[in-house]
């Protein structure tokens, strides 16, 4: 319900919020200084033609902050907020992950929302949820009321988030809309397990149709918005569904007709060089984009086919989240010295382990950026090239001319390198080229899949490398996980939990730090607490206590423990120091790291 002592900031006309009302408001409240209020004043009257511009934006556009408070910005999302109080009615910020596109543009068309400049944000059976700037302006409440038969309730938002998502969320709904009417007759527009002929109907949707290119494109530029990692299209009996990951976890984002679904994986083979015919074998491909800033963005796209079409996934490469500095990769002080100390090293062999998706390739970007120096030459074989970087020479394996890992490594080494980065160690040929390119001393980067760092050296054992080489060429192991770290907007200060800090580092005899972060949940994170990942690593040296143990008989705990006793930390150690310094929680820490294994 309207507060009525907020309806001083509206004129009683024509219920439309007053910039002078607004302005005696917020310096009633000791939010603003008499001098900006007075400067204020006298520009409006000045510029009386800019009716269309909301107070709200007009007040924001001083770039003031807080009378009050100076950490805080008088910016529209503080005066949104600052109103919904006023009038006593909810604070919303858009999110459009949040909403059912579909059904809340069928509410109102486009130009009737866009008139009152009013959102609708959810739409139930008997109400609906509209958000708005002029909580007092109900012309358009009344006749919609009449039209819908359904209760009307408001929230505030902020204006410019209003006429922002109103343009996009009907922009996007009018072109899947307008796609699929194009196929309206055909009844499914891929083959899948349980096809229906329709007799006598045709029509097929066109890839390169102005609808499909527009869901596209709004598709890849709201990926990059929402920093997802991943892009996943997924065909279902009736409809297809749009999934994005976003830091580690799945969330979906839309749900497409079978034919618009079809059409949009059509579209983006084709801009990815791929076979539009061939439907029954999975295909790879890549494509190239620039995001909202103009900068370039590269895509790896996998097809599978499934029982109800192709299922496509697209894997986004940012530079920006490829090429990171080291101290942005998650290493503390001590880890970054250990790890500096083992890529400075002119020859040997260097890996990286963990499950896919664990910044295995992040890592090695980033140390190879740093050491590809104008006088150095840095050469990699990579299946595919993740990230074309122009200070590497980079090549890519190619399974239809038989040059694989090992055949590019040999290939390698006659091409003059310092240091040869290899993309994964699958097989013994490619450990063996491995292995000989560090004993002619070239220095060698790579990875393996191995849930720890010991784990590794084991795992070359099982390959077929003989114990003396790796005695001899290994410099070191580096075991990785990503977490999700807290936001920064909202987490605060708590006390820390000493009992499950003492359950977990007591064999580490770890003191228990005096405070954590907990997050509270915000807009910027859209109340999950978290926002963004950091490594934490497990980092093997190769001491001479460690070598001596590399036997063909020794037992992976034994390995393992004297690693631990030459000063190697586990990942759960290393990620509960992130939890000391209020960087993530222990939920987290305990549901991405292997447990410590100790005698």
């Amino acid at each position: 319900m309207l507060s009525e002592s907020g309806k001083r900031f509206a004129d009683p006309a024509t219920g439309k919020l007053e910039l002078e009302a607004l302005l005696d408001g917020l310096l009633t409240d000791g939010l603003i200084e008499e001098s900006n209020s007075s400067l204020l004043r006298s520009l409006v009257q000045t510029e009386r033609s800019k009716h269309n511009v909301s107070p709200l934006e007009r007040i924001a556009a001083g770039g003031w902050v807080s009378a009050k408070n100076p950490l805080d910005n008088i910016n529209l999302d503080f005066l949104s907020k600052w109103l919904s109080e006023k009038v006593d009615l909810p604070w919303k910020k858009i999110d459009p992950l949040q909403i059912d596109v579909p059904s809340v543009t069928a509410v109102t068309s486009h130009a009737y929302s866009s008139r009152f400049n009013v959102i609708c944000i959810e739409a139930h059976a008997d109400y609906v949820v509209f958000g708005t700037a002029e909580p007092y302006y109900n012309e358009w409440q009344t006749e919609l009321r009449q039209v819908l038969q359904k209760e009307i309730r408001l929230v505030i938002c902020n204006p410019s988030d209003i006429s922002r998502y109103l343009t996009e969320l009907y922009s996007v709904s009018k072109s899947i809309l307008g796609a699929n009417k194009e196929q309206a007759h055909q009844s499914s527009a891929v083959q899948n397990l349980e096809q229906l002929m329709d007799l006598g109907k045709s029509g097929k949707l066109e890839a390169n149709d102005s609808h499909v290119v527009s869901v596209v494109d709004w598709l890849l530029q709201y990926a990059y918005e929402q920093r997802a990692s991943d892009i996943h299209l997924e065909p279902r009996r009736e409809t297809g569904i749009v999934r994005f990951r976003i830091d580690g976890v799945m969330q979906q984002v839309y749900d497409m007709p079978g034919g618009v679904m079809a059409a949009v994986t059509s579209r983006l083979k084709i801009l990815g060089r791929l076979d539009v015919a061939e439907k029954r074998r999975p295909q790879d491909g890549r494509l190239k984009t620039r995001n909202a800033e103009g900068k370039e963005v590269e895509l790896r796209i996998s097809t599978m086919p499934t029982a109800f079409g192709e299922k496509m996934v697209m894997r986004i490469f940012d530079p920006e989240v490829l090429l990171k500095d080291q101290s942005q990769l998650g290493f503390d002080a001590r880890e970054a010295g250990i790890w500096n100390d083992m890529i400075q090293q002119p020859n040997g062999i260097l890996l990286v382990t963990g499950p896919t998706g664990s910044g295995k390739t992040t890592t090695l970007y980033s140390s190879l950026q740093q050491l590809a120096t104008p006088d150095v030459n840095v050469c990699t074989i990579e299946d595919p090239i993740e990230l074309v970087v122009p200070a590497f020479n980079q090549m890519q394996v190619q399974h239809n001319i038989e040059l694989d890992f090992a055949a590019g490594v040999r290939t390698l080494l006659r091409q003059d390198p310092d240091i040869i980065m290899v993309g994964e160690i699958r097989d013994l040929e490619t450990a063996q080229m491995a292995v000989q390119a560090a004993l002619t001393g070239h220095l060698v980067l790579s990875t393996l899949h191995t849930n720890d760092a010991a784990s590794a050296v084991t795992r070359l054992m099982e390959l077929g490398v003989p114990y003396y080489l790796i005695r001899s060429t290994l410099i070191g192991v580096v075991a990785q996980r990503l977490i999700r770290t807290y936001c920064p907007s909202c987490s605060v200060e708590c006390d820390m939990d000493e009992a499950q800090w003492n359950t977990l580092m007591s064999p580490w005899k770890s003191k228990v730090p005096p405070t954590m972060r907990k997050p509270q949940g915000c807009l910027e994170c859209r109340d999950t607490g978290f926002r963004g990942r950091a490594g934490i690593y497990e980092l093997l040296q190769m001491t001479p206590n460690v070598k001596n143990l590399i036997t063909p008989d020794v037992p992976l705990e034994r390995l393992r423990r004297q690693a631990y006793e030459d000063g190697m930390r586990p990942m759960r150690v290393s990620g509960l120091g992130k939890v000391s310094q209020g960087v993530t929680s222990f939920e987290e820490i305990l549901k991405v790291t292997p447990a410590p294994l100790m005698e």
